[in-house]
């Protein structure tokens, strides 16, 4: 669409979002109910491609669950501009998203594995374990089954057990990227799916539960957060009462804090001087640079109160840029800019990655000595800090995040 006629599309849907009456209550939950929808769709796609995965294991029905992986990485990953502000989904989380992971309390690993030190999970590999003794304890692991995953998840107290979500499903259909900063992800067989003499690896029919179930419970988390944000839902209930000055605190808190401390701290700034790839974000499938790409633009959809779904449909309506305008329009127009640039230097992460000839991933990228790989690191994070300072200053200069602020947060 020629970008006037897009500007001008934006113009009617704001005029008629006026007209019904909205405000940026009902933009903050229109958008979020939005994006966590598009996560379950697309993570019931992703069940539906290992649903045929298992059936008839083969390098086609691998291949295709991984795309399908992908794509449900799209509208999550946007979804995390609304985490930060709201200890009910902060909490949530961790279940679906949570990294780097202990990959050996799951599968099989090599044998120059590297386990976070005192870990008691690290080690305990569940698809080959039906009986698990720990510290004099029997563990009966038989039936591989959400509730068995669920109690696993960070297990004795350690973040590293990582048993559920995306990351999980991600080893599993990748397997361990044994590359380090060179090119390559991983590399995991369709063999290890099936359940004939040709199961490579051992425990196949383990590994099959295991992909099933940690599937399933992505769908009925998401199923669970798509329903809080509903008519009746406790979220709904909760951006429906808040005053227009306090969504507009939870929005400079929420982007703020994935901005900088997250973003571009925890998944690029760690990762960037310890040259290490277990501290990537999407470390087996290499698909890291998409991720930090749509955390940006989650970042923007929120500020500018729009986000396209999946299906190309367009939702929105008056925005955080829209309400600081009128009160601070040169500070909003400088966070406007700040937006676009983090948007553009993430984007420069996917054109390097994706690059036809010469792709240059974001493992790669880290590599010590790889000044031009370096660099395109050090200018999104650059974009990102940027960014935040910009948020900081609309903020004050609204008044928000004070104590006159009336978020309660």
């Amino acid at each position: 669409m020629p970008v006037f006629l897009r500007f001008f599309a934006l113009v009617l849907l704001f005029s008629a979002s006026l007209v019904r009456g909205e405000n940026l209550n009902t933009t903050y939950i229109t958008l979020a109910s939005a994006v966590y929808e598009d996560s379950l769709i697309s993570a019931r796609d992703l069940q539906s491609h290992i649903d045929a995965l298992l059936a008839q294991p083969s390098p086609k029905t691998l291949s295709a669950a991984r795309d399908a992986w992908r794509k449900a990485r799209v509208p999550y990953q946007q979804s995390e501009t609304f985490r930060f502000a709201n200890p009910e989904i902060d909490d949530w989380e961790g279940a679906l998203n949570a990294w780097p992971l202990d990959e050996g309390l799951i599968d099989y690993v090599s044998d120059d594995y590297f386990h976070e030190m005192g870990n008691l999970g690290a080690q305990l590999n569940i698809i080959a374990n039906p009986t698990i003794q720990l510290a004099g304890q029997e563990i009966d692991a038989r039936e591989i089954s959400p509730e068995l995953i669920q109690s696993f998840h960070e297990f004795a107290g350690s973040e590293a057990n990582v048993a559920s979500g995306y990351h999980a499903i991600e080893f599993l259909l990748w397997g361990q990227d044994l590359n380090g900063t060179q090119a390559g992800a991983g590399e995991r067989p369709y063999t290890d799916f099936v359940v004939d003499d040709n199961c490579s690896n051992g425990h196949c029919e383990r590994r099959r539960q295991y992909l099933k179930a940690v599937t399933t419970l992505l769908v009925s988390d998401l199923e669970a957060m798509v329903a809080r944000w509903q008519a009746g839902g406790d979220l709904h209930k909760k951006y429906s009462t808040m005053s227009e000055e306090a969504v507009a605190n939870s929005i400079v808190f929420s982007i703020g804090s994935l901005s900088l401390g997250e973003l571009a701290g925890e998944r690029m700034k760690v990762p960037l001087e310890a040259n290490s790839t277990e501290d990537e974000h999407d470390c087996f499938s290499d698909n890291t640079h998409w991720s930090h790409y749509y955390n940006a633009l989650g970042m923007q959809n929120l500020f500018t109160g729009q986000y396209q779904r999946i299906n190309g449909d367009s939702v929105g309506g008056p925005s955080l840029a829209d309400f600081a305008r009128k009160r601070a329009p040169e500070a909003t127009e400088h966070l406007r800019r700040a937006m676009n640039v983090s948007v553009e230097k993430t984007q420069a992460l996917v054109k390097a990655a994706e690059h036809k000839i010469k792709p240059m991933k974001f493992d790669q990228m880290i590599a010590e000595g790889n000044r031009e790989g370096r660099a395109l690191v050090m200018n999104a994070i650059d974009a990102l800090v940027a960014q935040t300072t910009a948020l900081e200053d609309l903020a004050r200069t609204l008044g928000l995040g004070s104590e006159n602020s009336d978020a309660s947060h």
